[in-house]
C-alpha cells in the first residue's frame, strides 16, 4: 500500500482535488461498437438518462466517446465522431448536468469542438502521439489531459513497464512543450491496449511504479479481456473483477477510476480506502 500523491487538477471553473479519496469517471459510450455497451446510449436522451444514473451512484466524471477503440473495431469519420459526441455532450448541459465532463478521443478537432460545447477534460488514449495538436487545444481551453500509453510498436524484447515510462515521458514532455502545466495532466497506464494478458497483469502489480512521475494516474479496466479471459466470462459479468481491480490499482496509489458500473466500483473503493487510511469515526451505540 502506499499514501496517495495530492494534487489540485486545474479544470476550466475551479479545482479538482485529487488524492485518498477515489473518484470515478463514468464511461458513456456514444458508439454502436464499443466492446462492452455499443448501441446503447446513441441518442441524446439515453446519454443524458446514463449519465444522471451514474452520477446518482457516485461518479464525479463524465467520459463520453465516440469513437471505439475495441480490436476490429470500424474507422470512424471525423464528422462522424463529432456528429456522436456533441449533440451528447450539448443534452446533458442542457438538461441540467454540470459535472465534469471529458472526451474521449484522440484528434485534436473533436476535441477542440467538444470543449466549446462543454466538454472540461480530453481523453487521448494515445497519450498525445496520435495527433500532436491536441495538447495545443488543451493549452488554448484551458483544460486538463489524460495521456494513455498505446504503444502498438514498442520492443517487445525490452521491459514492458520502461517501455509504459518511456512512452509517457514523451507525452509529459509533448504537454509542456505545448505549455500546458503539471497541474493539468493526469497519466494512465493503458491496461488492454496492445498488452499480453500476463502484461496486463505485470502492469497492474507494477503500478506503484508510475507514482514518480508525481502526477495524478487514471486506471480503466472494467470489463476488459484482461478479466473475461482469465476467468472466461463475458464483459458484463465482468463488474466484481474490476471492482478487484480499483481496490488493487487504489492500494498502489491510483487516483481516478473509469468504469462502467460505478456504484459497485465505489462501494468497493470506500472499503480500501478505510482499510489505508482509517474509517470515518462515529458514535459507539451500546
Amino acid at each position: 500500500m502506499t499514501p496517495h500523491t495530492c494534487h489540485d487538477l486545474a479544470l476550466k471553473n475551479g479545482i479538482m482535488p485529487l488524492g485518498p479519496e477515489p473518484l470515478i469517471m463514468g464511461i458513456l459510450n456514444v458508439t454502436p461498437d464499443s466492446f462492452s455497451d455499443g448501441g446503447k446510449f446513441m441518442r441524446p436522451e439515453q446519454a443524458v438518462s446514463q449519465a444522471r444514473a451514474m452520477l446518482e451512484q457516485g461518479a464525479a466524471i463524465i467520459d463520453i466517446g465516440g469513437h471505439s477503440t475495441r480490436p476490429g473495431a470500424d474507422e470512424v469519420s471525423v464528422q462522424e465522431e463529432l456528429d456522436r459526441v456533441l449533440p451528447a455532450i450539448q443534452a446533458l448541459r442542457e438538461n441540467g448536468i454540470a459535472a465534469p465532463i471529458s472526451i474521449d478521443t484522440f484528434r485534436a478537432l473533436v476535441a477542440d469542438q467538444a470543449i466549446q460545447v462543454g466538454a472540461d477534460i480530453i481523453n487521448d488514449v494515445t497519450g498525445f502521439h496520435h495527433d500532436p495538436e491536441i495538447v495545443q487545444v488543451a493549452e488554448l481551453h484551458r483544460v486538463p489531459a489524460i495521456a494513455m500509453h498505446w504503444d502498438k510498436e514498442r520492443d517487445r524484447s525490452k521491459d514492458l513497464m520502461d517501455e509504459v515510462k518511456r512512452y509517457l515521458e514523451k507525452s509529459v514532455g509533448r504537454a509542456l512543450d505545448a505549455g500546458l502545466k503539471r497541474n493539468a495532466l493526469v497519466l494512465d497506464p493503458g491496461f488492454g491496449f496492445a498488452k499480453t494478458l500476463e502484461e496486463n497483469y505485470r502492469l497492474l502489480h507494477s503500478l506503484f511504479d508510475l507514482n514518480e512521475f508525481g502526477l495524478p494516474l487514471l486506471v480503466g479496466m472494467s470489463r476488459k479481456s484482461m478479466l473475461g479471459r482469465l476467468l472466461d466470462l463475458p464483459p458484463d459479468r465482468c463488474v466484481t473483477a474490476t471492482a478487484a481491480t480499483s481496490v488493487l490499482a487504489y492500494q498502489q496509489g491510483a487516483h481516478i477510476f473509469r468504469v462502467h458500473d460505478v456504484a459497485p466500483n465505489l462501494e468497493a473503493l470506500r472499503v480500501a480506502r478505510a482499510c489505508c487510511y482509517g474509517a470515518p469515526q462515529q458514535e459507539t451505540h451500546r
